[in-house]
């Protein structure tokens, strides 16, 4: 399908309105459980929830579901009702009584884009997409464009719509890497950085890229973590500028634990590392590049695309 779902058991939900003074929405992706994940942020503005319990130092491992959405912090309030619907169907970390489900997020600026300032995602949104996403069938595809969490999305300072994109690449062993993208973000691809900052002395919009990488290769949760670093550079590669301080530029990375690399040796394990990362930022490379291109409506292969048309 060339989508993140290409990995066996991640699936996608989106929700989204865009009528009444709306124009945003929310987009989990739901991995099986028992899937390892970390994260990293190298966004000056990030807005996000729950991220540190993914640092490598901390109890937990497992991530039950990442929330990607818009309304900038407020509508960080999305995540809570994918909690609960995670603690419903029994996902979650095991405590006395029940389970306590682990539900990273991480949100874009669009407050506003649809006229109402006030119109935010909201719990019950993340409970929808979640549900939705479990209802989706194996390897589906995933909706494009301005969907879910991109629904209001705008890129080059808010000259062009942006959205979700998404893309995989297959290695060899039966190892698979996907990524899904929500680019909302200040640079444009390929627009040299100089001339877009002569030109326009306004002070930048806020703006943020969010990627969610998975792969089906065993990673710990250091490995992911480090994945989730090297993937940054597929933002690099595919919009200019990136990683401003008015970009909250942040990449989830998700092992579902079922393909083990060959780690045979200690040269063995870093060539499988560093391949595996080298196809993560290149997977990111083109899931940006296919979130543009479908927001646009432009049909041609998302590295191929050229030109853009005004929001």
């Amino acid at each position: 399908m060339g989508t993140i779902t290409d990995v066996p058991g991640i699936r996608v939900g989106h929700v989204q309105k865009d009528t009444d003074g709306w124009l945003s929405g929310v987009t989990v992706v739901l991995p099986p459980p028992g899937t390892t994940g970390s994260v990293d942020v190298q966004g000056g503005g990030p807005a996000t929830h729950e991220t540190d319990a993914l640092d490598p130092t901390t109890l937990v491992s497992a991530v039950d579901a990442v929330v990607l959405t818009g309304g900038s912090a407020y509508g960080l309030a999305s995540a809570a009702g994918t909690q609960r619907w995670c603690e419903e169907n029994g996902r979650g970390f095991a405590v006395p009584g029940g389970v306590v489900p682990i539900v990273p997020a991480a949100a874009i600026f669009d407050l506003g884009r649809g006229g109402d300032f006030s119109a935010r995602p909201t719990p019950d949104m993340g409970y929808a997409a979640a549900a939705a996403a479990a209802a989706s069938k194996e390897g589906h595809d995933v909706g494009r464009g301005n969907v879910g969490a991109g629904t209001g999305a705008l890129i080059g300072r808010g000259q062009y719509k942006g959205g979700v994109g998404t893309a995989s690449i297959t290695l060899g062993n039966g190892v698979v890497v996907g990524a899904l993208a929500i680019v909302n973000a200040l640079g444009l691809p390929f627009e040299p950085t100089l001339q877009f900052f002569v030109e326009n002395t306004d002070p930048p919009p806020f703006n943020t890229t969010l990627v969610v990488v998975a792969t089906n290769a065993v990673l710990d949760v250091a490995e992911c973590q480090r994945t989730a670093a090297a993937s940054h550079a597929g933002i690099a590669r595919a919009l200019n500028p990136s990683h401003t301080l008015a970009d909250g530029d942040t990449v989830f990375c998700l092992s579902t634990q079922a393909v083990a690399l060959d780690r045979s040796d200690d040269a063995a394990r870093q060539v499988s590392l560093i391949t595996l990362q080298s196809a993560a930022a290149d997977v990111v490379r083109l899931a940006i590049l296919d979130g543009v291109a479908s927001a646009e409506g432009i049909s041609t292969p998302a590295g191929e695309y050229g030109a853009y048309r005004t929001a």
